[in-house]
């Protein structure tokens, strides 16, 4: 075969060059299957911003001046269920101040007797009679089209998560805690919990989606108070009902996507709108962020003289 002259090899290369210089087609990139779903998962949240009403930034007139009334009454004194918080106690919701234990259980009483009521009222519209204040219907599950509404709750206090960790549930005579309740009932137990007396955290045991819950306004997960918490419902179980507890399809669940404080003494107003948020059912993203404490605290301090809370966030 004759050998290819120098004008076809010139050609040739002259090509390829024009090849290599022209520009290069366009080729999509797609995203992994991680960025896209945390793209969703960023759009979800802003939607879920957008559609859910934003609180106000301060409280009505004739509502602030019963606050600023509470707080100047030196002989204040509001009781729920077993616990009260004094004066003293009440100025703990001024701004800038570490909350206590005191306010913390109120609040958690104010959430209960909120959750009973609602619980006995529905009983009563749906010709379900309850019985000790809790409806017949209590070992059914509910369906998530009733978000917003109290679900059938129980707070366990403040000295409750220590008691656990430290001296263990027999010891502690944990069973003691839960004589007249059966948590095995609930939707939801929440436990504030006092770290060290520096921080307040809050877990929960949501019987609804088998999830056992860690929420932290300063974003630190603690897989021992879920463990804890395992061990808690193991031997809770066995107490009450003399059988295992089914841990099949349970989850630990941390909601490190849960509002942050942005200072060192907030967490307590945190742990609060955290347990109310939950006990309505709300998922996260929760309805406040730091922006909202100064109202939330004011609101706290009427919600504490009322020694209510208002069926839905006002």
């Amino acid at each position: 075969a004759p050998e290819p002259s120098n004008a076809f090899l010139r050609r040739i290369v002259a090509e390829a060059r024009r090849t290599l210089e022209s520009p290069r087609p366009y080729i999509p990139e797609f995203a992994s299957s991680s960025r896209l779903a945390q793209l969703n998962r960023e759009r979800d949240a802003e939607i879920e911003r957008r559609l859910r009403p934003q609180l106000p930034s301060s409280l009505p007139p004739e509502d602030e001046q019963i606050v600023r009334q509470s707080l100047s009454n030196r002989g204040f004194l509001a009781k729920a269920a077993r616990e009260q918080v004094s004066a003293q106690d009440l100025s703990r919701l001024r701004p800038s101040q570490w909350l206590n234990d005191e306010i913390i259980n109120f609040y958690g009483a104010l959430i209960s007797e909120r959750a009973a009521k609602f619980e006995v009222e529905s009983a009563e519209k749906n010709n379900t009679p309850a019985v000790n204040g809790h409806s017949k219907e209590q070992g059914k599950s509910r369906s998530t089209s009733d978000d917003g509404n109290p679900w059938k709750v129980h707070i366990f206090n403040t000295f409750f998560m220590s008691k656990l960790q430290e001296l263990g549930y027999d010891k502690a005579r944990l069973n003691k805690w839960t004589k007249k309740i059966d948590i095995f009932g609930k939707d939801l137990v929440l436990i504030p919990c006092n770290l060290g007396n520096s921080h307040w955290t809050c877990a929960a045991i949501n019987f609804r989606q088998k999830r056992i819950e860690y929420y932290d306004s300063m974003g630190t997960d603690r897989p021992s108070i879920r463990q804890a918490l395992r061990t808690y419902l193991e031997k809770e179980h066995m107490d009450k009902k003399s059988s295992p507890f089914d841990f099949d399809g349970w989850v630990d669940y941390f909601g490190e996507d849960g509002p942050q404080q942005e200072n060192g003494y907030d967490c307590g107003v945190f742990v609060c709108q955290t347990m109310e948020n939950l006990s309505r059912g709300v998922s996260l993203p929760f309805d406040f962020t730091q922006k909202n404490m100064s109202y939330l605290r004011r609101r706290m301090i009427l919600e504490i003289t009322n020694e209510k809370l208002p069926l839905q966030r006002p």
